[in-house]
């Protein structure tokens, strides 16, 4: 019998399922986009550009992946969703064929003193379970290797129930590895007195110095009634007993003027309400309270390595787990191929390629033991992406935040062929970039502008790098651009001589960094330019330092508040209209009772995704009615808050409404090119680019001879590179020494003096391997800076 012809399925392509190709926004008004409608195909890389402030992170981040995460959030039982972060939805009329986002942006990784690289990767827990497995002497399970698992130990009587009531002996003990003095930190903090009292004075003659323990209040009356010691006897002339009573005594319950209180010393007290909180969370004045009171030291019982005894004494080939997470991760990773134990092979490969990932991404420099608080922006970032590459996932949408931010040009390449690879697996690859290295590689460039602020929120420019090339853009007008070396250069007043810098991996440098002109510091990431510039220039009165670290700041704070603008315009207010200023502050008197002066209702919908929507009192306003009928040159507080800084310079620079001191700082917010930010813009809303702007137009306030710019080209359009530039040289012009580190080639070539670090990362950096002017690195290229800058200028 024959058998019945084969017919040929349907082509793959005609097939319904394959017709899901694009992801479709339309009517996007999040933020400042105006009705924005772009088609983005799937399986490519796009890359959004724009200058800073036109839109790219509302488009991306705020609109297709917020409303991805969203839906995801919604496939989880109502019990599960409770327990989620409540994300509303954006303001978006459609949006289709969005697939899982995975966000790798450069927030910080958090600052807890036990958080490090190798806890974030899972690099940590491979080895830990390497070592209970191979480790000699044998010490007990991966949780005898961790530095934030504690010993315990316990015994006790259990009732067990059989018949008659028995009583059992049973005994508990854990193994853990965490270093019993430091508590798994590495390092020890230690307490100084004087800054905790004044021992010349009684506790009524104001002996505490502690921020709120005044004896007017209730400490008084504990001190004054605990009847441990006389509160009117110098603390000098304490006994041992009442020294100790006073610092260190247990809680105790005591009874005063008949109320029940607890007494309890000053150093466990402090410990709990202030030491124990990230300092960064701290009011100002009792952060600088803590500064100066903890001194830390490494710790001498695990000598900094945060592991107990036996953790550092179980050890494989001579190697403790301690010595192997101080390693730079590219030799732990050649170690680690060395080993070939049979018996936890899949262990060893999946290890080997999560180490392998380290250097491939540019990160084999760093240790595993490295405070991943520590780290920066870009590297946050690129830790970030390790989890990602070696995951079986596919057709998933990975969004980034300008991934080359602390990339040498050297990097950049490696960066791209990451995303690409990225790609080729079958994933949608969205980037929000500046750098023309990363935009050649895209399959599709969308193009947003054309200004910033109220000025973008458009499309201007969807398609190709060659289309966008030959568009009238911004950007494109700019791709191509090229800085020439500049033909005249400064001459130095002076120098900073640094001697025997040995910070992180310098290698005892010395180097004189000239004064009175522009001075950039090169070298790939993680070559020791951050050690140098930071940690070697010593920060005293004349040194204004502008480093990465975030702003602190909530939804409340805007740049009014941030600069100390807030503060000369409530005053112009109360004084035109002969009432107090606070109530011109939406933290304060003035604030609309609705919303407490927010602008927004949250609303909080239980098992659902919370809302946000503008106050119906104050209309978004954030001020009670009564305040905005006062007016000043003719506008309402809310009026104010609501202009740009190029509308608000003018508007107090001349006329009715003129204010020198606000004036003043909106100068200097325009001068860093931030004329289009709103004086209330909520800082979160704010780039990163925008908020070390922001930092250095506050800065420039203060009379520092010298300031160091850590990367100000951060989130900077190249458009805006140029102003950048023109403000660098007003600040040299006008007597002051700038000291920048930097990647972009286009500060590099308008420099007066290059010093050059490497030749490669972490160990193979810290060394001075070029210092001269930017012409003689061109003619050099003796060093990869010098290579990619001569290819950059020719």
């Amino acid at each position: 019998m024959s058998k019945a012809p084969r017919t040929d399925p349907q082509a793959p392509a005609s097939h319904a399922a394959d017709s899901h190709d694009l992801i479709r926004v339309h009517g996007a008004r999040e933020n400042n986009l105006k009705d924005v409608s772009v088609e983005i195909p799937k399986r490519r890389l796009t890359v959004f550009t724009g200058v800073s402030g036109s839109g790219k992170s509302s488009l991306v981040f705020a609109t297709i992946a917020a409303e991805s995460q969203r839906l995801i959030n919604e496939t989880y039982s109502a019990f599960v969703q409770g327990f989620m972060p409540t994300l509303a939805r954006p303001e978006v009329d459609v949006l289709d064929g969005l697939t899982t986002a995975i966000i790798v942006d450069q927030q910080r990784m958090g600052a807890d003193p036990r958080s490090t690289v190798g806890t974030a990767t899972d690099a940590n827990a491979m080895l830990r379970i390497l070592f209970s497995r191979l480790g000699e002497p044998h010490i007990g399970p991966p949780g005898a290797y961790a530095f934030n698992v504690p010993s315990v130990q316990a015994s006790g009587a259990i009732t067990v129930e059989r018949g008659a009531k028995r009583t059992e002996k049973a005994t508990f003990s854990r193994t853990g590895g965490m270093c019993p003095r430091c508590e798994g930190r590495g390092r020890v903090s230690d307490i100084d007195l004087t800054q905790l009292y004044d021992d010349s004075k009684s506790l009524n003659e104001g002996a505490l110095t502690i921020p709120g323990y005044s004896m007017d209040g209730w400490y008084g009356r504990i001190f004054s009634g605990c009847g441990f010691f006389d509160p009117d006897k110098p603390i000098r002339r304490f006994t041992k007993r009442e020294l100790n009573d006073l610092l260190h005594k247990e809680p105790t319950k005591i009874k005063v003027d008949g109320i029940n209180l607890t007494y309890e010393g000053l150093i466990p007290r402090i410990q709990k309400s202030m030491l124990s909180k990230d300092i960064d969370a701290l009011q100002p004045h009792i952060r600088a309270f803590v500064e100066r009171v903890v001194t830390f030291a490494v710790c001498p019982e695990c000598d900094g390595t945060r592991l107990s005894e036996g953790a550092r004494s179980s050890k494989i080939e001579g190697i403790s787990i301690a010595d192997a997470c101080v390693m730079e991760i590219r030799d732990l990773a050649e170690w680690v191929r060395g080993l070939g134990e049979p018996s936890v092979a899949p262990l060893l490969a999946k290890l080997q390629h999560t180490l392998d990932s380290f250097v491939e991404i540019g990160l084999g420099y760093l240790a595993l033991d490295r405070p991943s608080g520590t780290l920066s922006g870009g590297e946050a970032q690129r830790v970030k992406m390790i989890r990602h590459l070696g995951s079986a996932l596919t057709d998933v949408t990975y969004v980034f935040d300008e991934p080359t931010a602390g990339l040498h040009p050297h990097d950049v390449q490696r960066m791209n062929g990451l995303l690409l690879r990225l790609r080729d697996k079958g994933n949608t690859v969205l980037v929000v970039e500046h750098k023309p290295e990363l935009i050649a590689i895209a399959d599709h460039v969308v193009d947003l502008g054309p200004g910033a602020g109220t000025g973008g929120g458009t499309v201007c420019f969807e398609g190709t790098v060659e289309g966008l090339r030959g568009s009238d853009t911004v950007t494109g007008r700019h791709l191509d651009d090229r800085s020439a070396l500049k033909e005249t250069l400064r001459t130095p007043t002076g120098a900073l001589k640094i001697r025997g810098a040995s910070v992180n991996n310098l290698t005892g440098v010395d180097v004189d960094v000239p004064l009175g002109v522009l001075t950039v510091v090169t070298g790939v990431a993680g070559s020791g330019k951050s050690s140098l510039v930071h940690g070697s220039i010593p920060a005293d009165e004349g040194v204004v330092s502008v480093d990465q670290s975030p702003i602190r700041g909530s939804r409340r704070s805007n740049p009014a508040t941030y600069t100390g603008l807030l503060e000369p315009i409530r005053k112009a207010f109360a004084k035109a209209n002969s009432v107090k200023p606070a109530l011109f502050s939406a933290n304060s008197e003035g604030a609309c009772p609705a919303c407490n002066g927010a602008g927004v209702i949250f609303t909080d919908l239980a098992m659902m995704a919370g809302v946000s929507s503008p106050c119906e009192d104050c209309e978004g306003k954030r001020f009670q009615p009564s305040v905005l009928e006062y007016t000043f040159g003719g506008r309402d507080i809310s009026e104010v808050l609501a202009m740009p800084v190029s509308e608000a310079e003018e508007f107090f620079g001349a006329g009715e409404a003129r204010t020198p001191a606000a004036h003043r700082i909106l100068t200097r917010l325009a001068d860093v090119g931030l004329g289009y930010l709103t004086l209330g813009q909520p800082l979160t809303t704010l780039s990163g680019g925008e908020r070390q702007r922001l930092k250095l137009a506050t800065h420039m306030a203060e009379k520092g001879g010298v300031y160091v710019l850590d990367e100000p080209t951060a989130g900077l359009h190249l458009a805006d590179v140029e102003q950048l530039l023109g403000l660098l040289d007003r600040l040299v012009d006008s007597g002051k020494s700038v000291i920048v580190v930097e990647h972009h080639q286009a500060v590099m070539a308008h420099a007066d003096w290059i010093i050059d670090l490497g030749p490669g990362a972490g160990h193979d950096g810290g060394r001075i391997v070029f210092e001269g002017t930017p012409a003689d690195l061109v003619a050099a290229r003796s060093t990869r800076t010098g290579e990619h800058l001569a290819a950059y200028v020719a």
